[in-house]
């Protein structure tokens, strides 16, 4: 086996792991707050990519006007789907949030199309995606630079969105809405104050995520399913877990490129679209909590 190609393929599926992470909190902080998968994270990132590269097309916007623009709107839409979607729905049983999120997933699709077209868009961001010279000099390891500078761009929001909930009043008062809503409103924390404040976070992590997958594999409406592969993300390390979620997204983006070399020639191919789903499932069967979630015990 050839060893350079080996850490090649490895660092490959890192870097993209940690894309896959970046989706993944997404989902983490909805869930964190409400109990609740939200099965519209992926829109949202369809819809933030969409509306960047669209105000490129349309109006002539430079991407780094665009950007900002779109970080508005996020928060706009964050803070119109708590008024309008949830506020209403407080207290209500969980499938009821999971069913209305459902019904915002195809609401933001189809408003994202409606607005922008459904045509597939070519994101151009200042990262050039050529092999990272260093490491091809240095090892023959041919690393995108594009990839690099991507989960570097992860890692510094993860790592500013852990700072913000561990040392921050936001971040004490997401706790204790995470742990008991009533007990939280009890207390006098505003819940639907941190609603708002989260699903307008989620907006801004969609929106990198959405531009780093868009300027990868086009703006299109296949991104709301690279969101589908925070599933296996979140199975590993946790549903309420952002550490979890870091590392089930380096196991799934590593694994998953292993897999594909090594073990799809062997299978016929196509293995990277279902070997996480697999892995994912194979724990699930081991510690259903994922690594870093809490075991929950019922008394009877």
């Amino acid at each position: 086996m050839n060893v350079n190609f080996f850490f090649e393929v490895l660092i490959g599926g890192l870097l993209s792991g940690v894309m896959y992470a970046l989706v993944a909190i997404g989902f983490v902080l909805i869930y964190k707050a409400s109990g609740v998968f939200n099965f519209a994270q992926g829109a949202m990132v369809f819809f933030a990519a969409l509306t960047c590269v669209g105000m490129v097309d349309k109006f002539g916007l430079s991407v780094w006007l665009a950007i900002p623009i779109t970080i508005v709107v996020m928060i706009v839409l964050g803070l119109a789907i708590e008024r309008v979607v949830l506020r209403p729905l407080v207290n209500q049983p969980e499938i009821t949030l999971f069913m209305a999120t459902i019904g915002l997933a195809f609401f933001i699709e189809g408003l994202a199309q409606l607005i922008w077209g459904s045509q597939v868009h070519k994101l151009e961001l200042p990262i050039e995606d050529v092999p990272l010279q260093f490491l091809l000099d240095k090892f023959n390891i041919i690393v995108s630079q594009f990839d690099v500078a991507a989960a570097g761009i992860c890692a510094l929001l993860v790592t500013a969105l852990a700072l913000l909930f561990a040392r921050t009043k936001v971040g004490r008062a997401l706790r204790a809405v995470a742990d008991d809503h009533q007990a939280a409103l009890a207390v006098g924390i505003p819940l639907q104050r941190i609603w708002a404040v989260l699903w307008s976070v989620a907006g801004m992590v969609a929106l990198v995520a959405g531009l780093l997958w868009g300027a990868r594999n086009g703006v299109q409406f296949a991104l709301t399913f690279v969101a589908l592969k925070a599933l296996p993300v979140l199975i590993l390390g946790g549903f309420t877990s952002m550490p979890g979620a870091i590392v089930g997204g380096l196991i799934i983006g590593a694994s998953e490129k292993l897999a594909e070399v090594y073990i799809g020639p062997m299978v016929g191919g196509g293995i990277e679209g279902w070997f996480p789903y697999v892995l994912a499932l194979a724990f699930l069967l081991v510690r259903p909590e994922g690594l870093f979630g809490e075991k929950i015990i019922r008394r009877i």
